[in-house]
């Protein structure tokens, strides 16, 4: 049993770590808070060009552009994957259930072309042999308009040039403060059913003219299209794991605390023992002074 110094050393140590703890808690609510405005701050801008692209959809009947497919069977060929993870763990289960959804898609496809963003997945598909054909550092950590433009312009430019015939984004997805779910979905090549939204816009009689054609503006909105949608789920993971932080850390500090509860209470019968033991040995040593008097008492008689 470990004694009284050991334990009070022990518990010095828990509460030092309950610091840590409690300052990761409230770095990561406010990097979350800050992130939730910046991405409130652009929806607008891309929630015009849905519309746009809805509005494309509905006019025209026959839509002659790379990045739209008719019909869903008619999708095969290459794979590119976006695959979005966090520069560092301490976020419970939110890298893994990332990388258990790229494994899910390996699993099908097995010739896949992986664009990583975050170190955990760069150093994940490193250490199992898994080809990486770009990683984006740093980037979870940070998500801002201007790298979200870079990798859509990675990504657009391998589509275009036919490496690429399908581009998948894998990322996190924040339902709410305790829901958030790892998911796969298809950016390029879209089908009008992705922008449908169930909201009815007011009639229009008059048909829309395309200059100078409509795959060309298509082609111009695609871009900022698929920009947005990297940038919302850069935001939307950063956000995912600032939550999982935030939980593995009240988690932790409910861990310490129920530790320092058990060790208060050891503590304690360890600290009484000893108080005890050293009663007892006291009162030990004056019945034994008490003795030797009586008996140099005794003798002198």
């Amino acid at each position: 049993m470990a004694n009284a110094k050991e334990i009070k050393k022990r518990m010095s140590s828990i509460r030092d770590m309950q610091k840590i703890t409690n300052a990761m808690y409230l770095i990561a609510s406010t990097k979350m808070r800050k992130a939730k405005a910046d991405l409130e701050l652009t929806k607008p801008y891309f929630n015009s060009i849905r519309q746009e692209i809805k509005r494309i959809f509905r006019d025209s009947e026959h839509i002659d552009s790379k990045y739209f497919y008719p019909d869903e069977r008619l999708l095969t060929g290459q794979y590119g994957v976006l695959v979005i993870t966090a520069d560092k763990g301490l976020a419970g289960a939110y890298n893994q259930n990332v990388i258990k959804e790229a494994e899910k898609m390996m699993k099908d496809h097995p010739d896949i072309a992986f664009y990583v963003v975050g170190e955990y997945g760069r150093h994940y598909f490193q250490k199992h042999g898994i080809s990486i054909e770009k990683s984006f550092l740093y980037t979870a950590q940070n998500p801002t308009m201007d790298r979200a433009r870079e990798i859509a312009q990675i990504l657009l430019e391998d589509f275009n040039s036919g490496k690429l015939d399908k581009i998948f984004i894998i990322y996190t997805d924040m339902k709410s403060s305790v829901e958030e779910q790892a998911i796969s979905t298809r950016v390029l090549p879209f089908h009008h059913q992705h922008f449908d939204d169930g909201n009815t816009e007011k009639e229009v009689t008059a048909p829309f003219e395309f200059e100078p054609s409509l795959s060309m503006v298509l082609d111009g909105v695609v871009p900022g299209y698929l920009a947005g949608f990297i940038y919302s789920a850069l935001v939307d993971s950063f956000c995912s794991e600032q939550n999982a932080r935030m939980t593995a850390m009240n988690a932790a500090n409910q861990n310490a605390e129920s530790i320092l509860a058990e060790l208060s209470v050891e503590y304690n019968r360890v600290r009484q023992a000893a108080i005890t033991q050293e009663i007892t040995e006291v009162s030990a040593g004056a019945k034994a002074q008490k003795r030797k008097r009586m008996k140099m008492m005794e003798d002198a008689q």
